[in-house]
Order: structure tokens, then sequence, then C-alpha cells
């Protein structure tokens, strides 16, 4: 490159602007002199602001700075709890009435998981409306049930079918033992899917 060229010239430089340098401060403890490099807080009520004393002074406030002072033990353990949410108002949940939109009078609005009922919903209710798997269709068929069998069908269903089929509850008899391994394998898929 050539640095020499007429291009070059003509490019402007801003110049280097003088650095203010802020006046030093002194150290606010009447009767020193010193710098003030150090701060320390002004206190309650005052946050952001602070004193600027010199590394004595500044040790000596901190020694007997107490944020609470004047306070009693009910305002300071509330100010604790404020704290741990930033001093921000919160509200409970489902406190005074709120319940959400009616979903109960609009038909327009689908509520199929039951969110806006405040849980509403019995597990009841749920386990009809589920959709049952073709797995699950066949493991249900295997235990001898129907599709809205629920969770206490299930497990009744498999426990007396074990009890029957199974060879050390029938005199040591193994000619079962196909429909046992099947009603096992039904009865852990069913489980597996959340269906037992």
């Amino acid at each position: 490159m050539d640095f020499n060229s007429s291009l070059f010239d003509k490019i402007r430089i801003a110049r280097a602007r003088e650095e203010q340098q802020p006046a030093e401060r002194r150290c606010e403890h009447p009767g020193c002199q010193r710098p003030g490099n150090h701060r320390a807080p002004m206190g309650r009520h005052r946050e952001g602001r602070y004193f600027h004393f010199c590394l004595d002074h500044v040790r000596a406030y901190n020694q007997s700075y107490n944020y609470f002072a004047g306070m009693n033990d009910e305002s300071i353990q509330a100010f604790q709890k404020d704290a741990i949410t930033g001093h921000r108002p919160t509200w409970s949940m489902g406190i005074k009435g709120s319940r959400g939109p009616d979903l109960e009078a609009d038909d327009t609005i689908s509520d199929i998981l039951g969110l806006f009922r405040n849980g509403r919903r019995t597990t009841e209710r749920r386990e009809e409306r589920r959709a049952v798997s073709a797995g699950a269709s066949k493991a249900l068929d295997a235990l001898g049930l129907e599709e809205g069998a629920g969770r206490a069908e299930v497990r009744a269903q498999f426990k007396s079918l074990a009890k029957r089929f199974h060879p050390d509850l029938n005199g040591g008899d193994r000619s079962h033992e196909e429909k046992l391994r099947a009603i096992i394998d039904a009865y852990n898929y069913l489980k597996s899917a959340g269906l037992a």
C-alpha cells in the first residue's frame, strides 16, 4: 500500500478528545481531607446512593452499618419475605374466584385437557375419554376386558387370571403356561402404556 497517496490525505480523523478527569472526591467524613475513593451505601430508603470515604473511614462505617436499624423483628421478617420476589407484588393462584374464562357457556372453545375448570375433572372421566391404541386394545382383549376398562379393573383381572393359570396354584399343571405368558405380556404392555 502506498500511504503517500492523495486519498489518505482526505481522510478525516477526529482529534483525540481530552479525557475529562472527574474531580477527585474528598472523603465525606467530617474533617477528613483524604481522597474518597471508596463507596458506602447511604442506607434504607436511599438505595443506589452512596457516601464516599477514604479507606479508614469506609472500614469504620462498614463495621457500624446496619440496614435494619430501627426496625422491629416483624418488619425485618416481612422485608426478608418480600426480598424473595424482589419486593414486587405477587398473587396466589386461584384467589378471589379467578377461574379463567367460563368455558361452560362458550361452546366455541375446546378444552380437551380440562385446563380451565380448576381441576374438577375426575380421573374416571379422563379414563372414559382416553383413546386406546391398537396394541392396548389387543392387550385388553387378551385379559378379557373392554376398551373402557379402568386401571383398577385391569389390575384385578390380571390377578384373577394369574391365579387361575399359574402352575404353582394348579398343582404343577403346566398346560396353561402359554396362556399365562400371554396374560403377563399383555399386563406389562398396559402397564408401560400407563393403563394399568
